[in-house]
């Protein structure tokens, strides 16, 4: 149930889980060098959700980890239950860790009468008694101002460059951003391979129609390089497609797309298989099943990371660190999910 880890014989910390991806959870436990807290859970015939920890927790630091995945909504209160329950069950610290954090592309209004529902999911999370939050790349970093207490905003990044550097050549790569918000980021990228030429689309989104974009044009040379395009997350697919194939026609080599979560909604499969990427890189912040997963797709572990900013919370250390990588120790055993 609970791991003292070495050095800190006064703290306990214990990690739980939901029901959307628990085996994510149990992998991320097994790097930390503990197990999980068992849990009863169950619906009533109404749907309404159950949730009892069957060993206590008074005084320990827990971490919550739940992947907002479908059906979103079930999954997201069966968190919001889990930390009450933490709460009145006089737990010290109750840290919420969403690998992908749900509603969060809505951070700001483009129209009049719109929600912020990236606040919103904040906010459900303070009142229900979340001391801090732990996710991986926010749709935008500046949501962390939405919480009113410590946020650790974990990147895939590092991984996500380890993995891209063995699997193609960098002598003829160019780093692509699929729209301008992600200009920043992908000069990052750029910076980390070596100094890479950077690209970007210019496209336009019709904020009326969701998952919907234009592009018409790319700034940047393209032409016969292997090029990757870098995004936070694939949903449909239609718009990082849509990217695809501006950049086939205007000569480039090859393709990779690269994302932190795989979404993978509706039609994403269809579009990703006639696409024409050279290879599709995610991480299993939600999780993939089989039926959605392409020959040339891989997905990796996200588990490594985020036990890495577990142990970094829990024993007071710096989450800073690991933006240039995993400590030697969270390196994946099996960087695959």
């Amino acid at each position: 149930m609970s791991a003292i880890l070495e050095g800190k014989p006064d703290k306990r910390l214990a990690v739980v889980t939901g029901r959307a991806y628990p085996q994510l959870a149990q992998e991320t436990a097994e790097y930390l060098g503990t197990h999980l807290l068992e849990t009863t859970a169950y619906d009533f015939a109404n749907g309404e959700m159950y949730i009892r920890f069957t060993e206590p927790v008074r005084g320990a630091d827990v971490f919550v980890i739940q992947s907002h995945t479908e059906p979103i909504n079930t999954w997201l209160m069966e968190q919001l239950i889990m930390v009450d329950a933490l709460k009145r069950a006089s737990a010290k610290s109750i840290t919420v860790v969403a690998p992908f954090m749900g509603y969060s592309r809505q951070d700001k209004k483009h129209q009049g009468r719109e929600p912020i529902t990236a606040r919103l999911m904040f906010d459900l999370f303070r009142t229900a008694g979340a001391d801090r939050i732990m996710t991986v790349d926010l749709h935008a970093s500046q949501e962390q101002g939405f919480f009113n207490g410590p946020v650790d905003h974990l990147t895939a990044m590092p991984v996500l460059l380890d993995y891209v550097r063995s699997s193609m050549p960098m002598e003829n790569a160019t780093v692509v951003s699929p729209d301008a918000g992600r200009i920043k980021v992908s000069e990052q990228w750029a910076a980390k391979l070596g100094g890479l030429p950077l690209a970007f689309i210019h496209k336009t989104r019709d904020i009326t129609r969701p998952n919907h974009a234009v592009a018409h044009g790319i700034i940047g040379e393209v032409e016969n390089r292997d090029c990757i395009v870098v995004d936070d997350m694939i949903d449909t697919a239609g718009t990082i497609c849509e990217a695809v194939r501006t950049l086939r026609s205007a000569g480039a080599k090859s393709v990779t797309l690269v994302a932190t979560h795989g979404l993978l909604s509706g039609p994403a499969i269809d579009r990703l298989r006639d696409c024409g990427a050279r290879e599709i890189v995610l991480m299993d912040t939600v999780p993939v099943p089989q039926s959605k997963r392409l020959p040339n797709m891989t997905v990796l572990s996200v588990a490594p990371l985020l036990a890495a900013g577990i142990r970094s919370v829990f024993e007071s250390g710096s989450v800073t660190t690991l933006l240039n990588g995993l400590p030697d120790d969270m390196r994946p055993r099996n960087i695959y999910a």
